[in-house]
This record gives structure tokens, sequence and C-alpha cells, in this order.
């Protein structure tokens, strides 16, 4: 296909999963469809390429999960990971309308794989994706294609034209001239703004300069900024994100999963002047490894480094990076230019603080709470606190990775963008739609639960693409 359409019932811009959801869902309503994503087609589909899992209510086993998950235990989870920062009326509804959500996706192509077990602990609450993300797009697109969904890759939008709370064109760069494309309808899933540093810093300050890009590279946050000038109200700030512990030497951008380094709980985790910083057993790494982003960023240099011996380096996934290695803790400081003495001291203090106490005859118990704390520790080890005694010694050197991030624009129930008016007060777009990352801020201001992000972006994709094309064929 060459060209673009100057004319649709639906605008979606973006590529990803909340995307195609909208898109598709738009479709199924009647609607005409454009979706204009801005990264070239082999690299389409936003954060949802990296992606492996959804996490969603459900009463039962299935082929693909374990157990059942119901609405209530779901949303302890999430007001727990989110310290209660989130809108408590939209998050219970996001969970709610997840329940159909593995049903609505192998409607659509959508293939997913028994459930897993061993060290990711998500059999019962996810559902893993057969192929990873990629697949579970080109499932999307493929039956976007046969629905007749257009789509045009390498097209940016640049600008938004709305008037009081009502869109009527988009301003888009694509082959090298400029289009303008006008729709009844407009669906924003372009993503946060996770690669444009000058707006992270905005947030975190040079600090900055040293995260890794775990995500995309395409989003700049673009659709966000004309969203915030045209008075859209936003939810969550500018420093909360989706941020976790990657190796330090991934790639500046796009690493994506293979990046991640699951060491934590079972390790001790060491700032550059060989000191601990935070509780590394403070739960189970599903539901609190997106914090440790956040608390290596605060660290000299925003590194830290994950400290394991030989009885606990097989308890969690491989890296993709090879640990460093040595027989002695002294040799292993000197490898991670790590001050040796007051790692030696640190390492020696956690020592002596577990199997103390009521801990003495207590089993440790890998990939559960099992309450093998340290005594007498600031800070404490909550669980999984045994001694590192057992050579070799092996050490990660890990740094910040932003995913996507959280500041987005409020929505309500039907995803549409709310807005300040010319009167001061908060009005509901006439045909402005959100969903993904862009308005993930309203569920997530703050923490993570793994699989959530696939949630918001299917729920609100499908109410977003519904809501369009409702208002198109008005």
């Amino acid at each position: 296909m060459t060209g673009i359409p100057d004319k649709v019932d639906v605008l979606v811009v973006g590529g990803g999963g909340a995307a195609m959801a909208a898109a598709l869902t738009a479709r199924e309503r009647g609607a005409s469809v454009l979706v204009l994503e801005a990264a070239p087609k082999d690299f389409r589909g936003g954060n949802t390429r990296h992606v492996r899992n959804i996490r969603y209510a459900h009463g039962a086993a299935t082929d693909f999960v374990t157990g059942a998950y119901p609405v209530d235990e779901y949303y302890d989870d999430l007001l727990r990971v989110t310290d209660g920062n989130t809108n408590k009326e939209l998050s219970r509804f996001l969970i709610e309308k997840s329940e159909d959500a593995a049903d609505w996706m192998m409607d659509h192509g959508v293939k997913f794989q028994p459930p897993l077990s061993g060290t990711i602990g998500l059999d019962r609450t996810n559902a893993f994706f057969k192929g990873g993300g990629k697949a579970l797009l080109n499932a999307y697109y493929a039956t976007a294609e046969q629905m007749g969904i257009e789509c045009r890759y390498e097209a940016e939008v640049t600008d938004l034209m709305i008037e009081d709370g009502v869109f009527t064109a988009a301003r888009v760069s694509y082959q090298g001239a400029e289009h303008v494309v006008e729709a009844r309808g407009l669906v924003i899933a372009s993503g946060g703004f996770q690669a444009n540093i000058d707006w992270l810093k905005e947030g975190w300050g040079d600090a900055a300069e040293g995260f890794l890009i775990r995500g995309t590279g395409y989003n700049k946050g673009r659709m966000l900024r004309a969203l915030m000038d045209n008075g859209a109200e936003t939810a969550a700030e500018a420093d909360q994100c989706h941020a976790i512990a990657i190796d330090a030497r991934s790639p500046k951008c796009d690493g994506g999963i293979a990046t991640r380094v699951d060491c934590v709980i079972y390790s001790v985790m060491v700032n550059r002047s060989g000191q601990r910083f935070y509780d590394e057993g403070e739960d189970i790494w599903p539901k609190r490894y997106a914090i440790w982003g956040r608390l290596l960023a605060k660290q000299e240099d925003q590194i830290a480094f994950g400290i394991v011996d030989a009885k606990a380096n097989d308890l969690f996934m491989p890296s993709m990076y090879p640990p460093v290695k040595s027989d002695t803790i002294r040799g292993l400081a000197e490898q991670l230019e790590i001050d040796a003495d007051t790692l030696e001291k640190t390492v020696a203090d956690y020592n002596a603080a577990c199997r103390q106490g009521d801990n003495k005859n207590r089993e440790f118990k890998p990939g559960v709470l099992d309450g093998l704390s340290t005594e007498g520790l600031t800070p404490p080890k909550s669980n999984w606190a045994q001694p590192i005694d057992t050579p070799p010694y092996y050490g990660y050197p890990l740094r910040t990775g932003i995913t996507f991030t959280y500041l987005g624009v409020k929505v309500n129930k039907e995803a549409r963008v709310q807005f300040k008016d010319k009167d001061g007060r908060i009005v509901s777009a006439a045909n402005i739609f959100a969903a993904g990352e862009v308005m993930s801020g309203n569920i997530l201001g703050q923490g993570y639960a793994g699989g959530i992000g696939m949630a918001i972006g299917l729920v609100f994709g499908r109410i977003a693409g519904e809501g369009a094309a409702r208002n198109a064929s008005n």
C-alpha cells in the first residue's frame, strides 16, 4: 500500500497491544480504521514486542494457568505494589474487565503456552504467550489485515488539531511529506516517554543520563505532550515508571527481557561503596522487581551489584551476560571495582546475622516467602537469608532499566481523555480516547505487578476502540 488516507472513521496512533486492541474492536463495530505506527515494520509494536504474559482475573485453572486468580486477590495485589497510589475505582474496573482477556486474545489469533513454573512464580496468575510479544503482535496484525484495517509504518504524528476537547485532524509525517488525516474518533495508544532523556530529567535530574532504556526507543512521548499542551489532565508523576534492575552491560536502548537479572532476592545488593541499602527479601520477585530500578537510580553512579555464592547462583534464570566470578569475596570486589574491605565486612556482617534466634532451624525455600530472615541487621533481609559462604562467588553489575513511564493522561471508564475547559472544569473529551502506557498512571501511581501493563493495554484498548467507533457512527 502507498499513500495515506486523508479521512477515516477512527484514527489509532501507536502500534502496540493497546493500539491493536483498539483498532480490532473499532473495526468489528463497523468503523474504518487507520493505524499509524512511528516505528519501521520490523520494530512495530512498541514495548509489546518485549512482553511475555498478561496478568488477568480468572475463576479456575485452564490449559495455561494453574489455578484461580479472583478479582479481590488481584485488587489486593495491586493495592500492595502501588502502596494505594492508584485510582481505586478505575483499578477495580480494570481488573473486573480483564476476566475475558485470554478468550478475547485467542479469538484474535493469539496462542498461549502451558503454565511456566520455576523461578518466575506467575504460573497461577499470568498466562504466557506462545512465542512471546512478537508472536502476539504478528497475530494481531494478521487479523487486522484480514479485517481491512489499514496500517502505515514510519508514520509519525507530529501534531493534533484539538479545539475545546474535540479532535478534528492529525498532522502526519510519512514518506518524506506532511499529511493531514481527519477522523471522527481518535485513540492515542503511543506509549510513554522513556526514550526521551530530556523529559526523564524533569523527574530524575541528571541521574537519568545513566539510565538504560529497556523498552522501545521509539517512545518519545510526543502525543502525550500534545495532549498535555491542549489541556489534558495528567495522572502520576514524571519520575514514576516501570524501572527494574538490568545488567549494566546492556545496550542503551531496546534490550528487552533478555537484559533482566533476577538475582536480587537471593543476593546481597551493595552499592559502589560495598554497602547494602535495601531489604532484598522483602517479597517474591514478580511483586517487587519493579522497585529495584528506582533504588539503583539513587545510588552513586546509578549502579549496584548483586552478590551470590555457588548455593544460590542456579536459583534464578541465567543472565544474558555471564557474572563476574571469583573464589574470594575480595577478589570479586576487585574485579567489580568495589572497596574490598567494605564488601568483606558487609558480607561478614550479613552472614553473622543469618541463622540466628528463631531462624536457626528454619528451612530455606526458594520461590516462596520462607521467613528465613536476618537478626539485628540494618537493613534487614526478610526472606531467603542464607549465608554467602560457598565459593565460587558471583557478582552481577546492575543499572536502572526503564521500560515505560507512568505519567500520562487521565481517563474515565470509557477511556475518554479528561480535559480542563476554559472555565476550569474537568470534562471528558468528545472523541479522544487513550489506552495503554499513555494512561497507565491512572492505575500505576507507583510500583508494578508483572503482566499488568498488558492488562491495562488490552482492557482500555478495547474500550477506547469501541467508544471511538460509536462516536464515529453517531
